[in-house]
């Protein structure tokens, strides 16, 4: 078939290269002028399928609620009295029970894991070097926080995935440039899962779906998804003035994607989340981090890339705007000086920052919707490069007609009724 991907980042490109491997005739519409320059570029570079689990867990409300109340605070919520922000927080909540959290957490982590080895059968098979780094670290400052990983610890165990909750010591030991001096009170250690460079990766994997006959257009816009008269008429796409026909189309278009699907009744409970990330060189490589690790106060990733350190998390809820927030950033830089003071140039830190839109559950959303031909790789919230390429290559195998690797329960738009 004739396919069109609209969106080019880490969503957008796994799934035209895993189109183009089945056979088929992709096209990639993208509005920026390379791939991952959106929600992508900011990623914090986890590949690991826990950061991937939901952030909607047992405990969560009451621990943002004192997040709210600190001057350095990582979470930031319109304040403003918004009807859809109400409805959104309170299904939110709901998500949070432990009952929904297992659900929740299973179907995200199903979806990790095995995008986490549909990645690895990609470098393998192509010799991506993407400056990736194995072993994740959670870092709890307080007993309270710890007690609070309790029902992590207890999804992993019964999964049998490798993990060690660890005593300060431990933690030093697993990453010795952490400064001593932090208030430390464990940590969990996951030493088979990985981080790297998203948009790196992405690069990459453009390439390699190039060779295949994958043609990406850049700086065009499509603005609106019009269904033919049968079925068998295929989709139209709108694109400045012209009208262009195709026999399907995958929205994988981050942000993007509620006004392309809206119109077509297509309608999920998305919620915007303004996501921040700073990216600094090291200068002293012997204070930095060996690899990716995170701090469960502040809810801040911190992922060594090569020459570099990725600081990425706080978040806004509900917010619209493109404004840079300095806070957010300060709050990012100060939390990497805490533990890595020595560690890089963090003055002259880049920084960036996107809407990222966030359903309350957890789980993306693949699969086709009730438009004939219209299909769907979205709802990754801040952890596309953990969850997208695995979303790709089962998109593909259904767009295909073909059996997948992996049941898709509970990730597609059927979740929703």
């Amino acid at each position: 078939m004739q396919v069109a991907v609209i969106g080019g980042g880490v969503a957008g490109v796994c799934t035209a290269y895993f189109l183009a491997r089945a056979g088929h005739e992709v096209v990639v519409i993208e509005r920026q002028s390379n791939v991952a320059e959106g929600a992508s570029f900011g990623s914090a570079g986890a590949l690991s399928p826990v950061h991937a689990l939901p952030w909607a867990a047992p405990g969560m409300p009451k621990k943002l609620l004192s997040m709210l109340l600190k001057r350095d605070t990582p979470l930031l919520i319109e304040p403003r009295m918004n009807r859809q922000l109400w409805q959104w927080a309170r299904r939110w909540i709901a998500e949070c029970e432990i009952d929904r959290y297992r659900i929740n957490a299973e179907r995200s982590y199903r979806i990790a894991a095995y995008s986490s080895d549909v990645v690895e059968a990609l470098r393998q098979q192509h010799g991506f070097e993407f400056e990736r780094t194995r072993g994740y670290l959670q870092l709890y400052r307080t007993p309270h926080e710890r007690e609070l990983a309790a029902p992590l610890q207890a999804f992993l165990a019964e999964r049998g995935v490798p993990h060690r909750l660890l005593e300060p010591e431990d933690v030093y030991a697993v990453e010795p440039a952490l400064r001593r001096t932090a208030v430390l009170a464990g940590g969990l250690h996951l030493p088979q899962d990985e981080a790297g460079n998203c948009p790196l990766f992405c690069k990459q994997l453009r390439g390699a779906a190039q060779s295949l006959g994958v043609n990406f257009h850049f700086g065009s816009e499509v603005t609106a998804i019009e269904p033919g008269a049968t079925a068998a008429a295929g989709l139209f796409l709108r694109i400045g003035q012209e009208r262009f026909g195709v026999d399907a189309a995958i929205v994988a278009a981050g942000e993007g994607s509620h006004a392309l699907l809206a119109p077509l009744g297509v309608k999920l409970p998305f919620f915007p989340v303004r996501r921040y990330a700073a990216t600094a060189a090291i200068r002293n490589f012997d204070d930095a981090p060996l690899a990716s690790l995170s701090d469960s106060s502040y809810s801040v990733a911190i992922t060594r890339m090569g020459m570099r350190m990725r600081l990425a998390g706080t978040a806004e809820v509900g917010a619209r705007t493109t404004e840079m927030r300095p806070a957010a950033i300060a709050t990012l830089l100060k939390v990497a000086q805490q533990w890595f003071p020595d560690a890089a140039n963090y003055n002259a830190a880049t920084q960036w920052s996107g809407i990222v839109p966030t359903l309350p559950d957890g789980a993306p959303i693949l699969g086709s919707t009730p438009v004939a031909n219209l299909y769907l790789n979205i709802g990754h919230g801040a952890n596309s490069w953990a969850m997208a390429p695995g979303c790709a290559r089962v998109l593909a195998d259904l767009v295909s007609g073909r059996a997948t690797d992996i049941d898709t329960d509970g990730l597609t738009m059927s979740r929703y009724g």
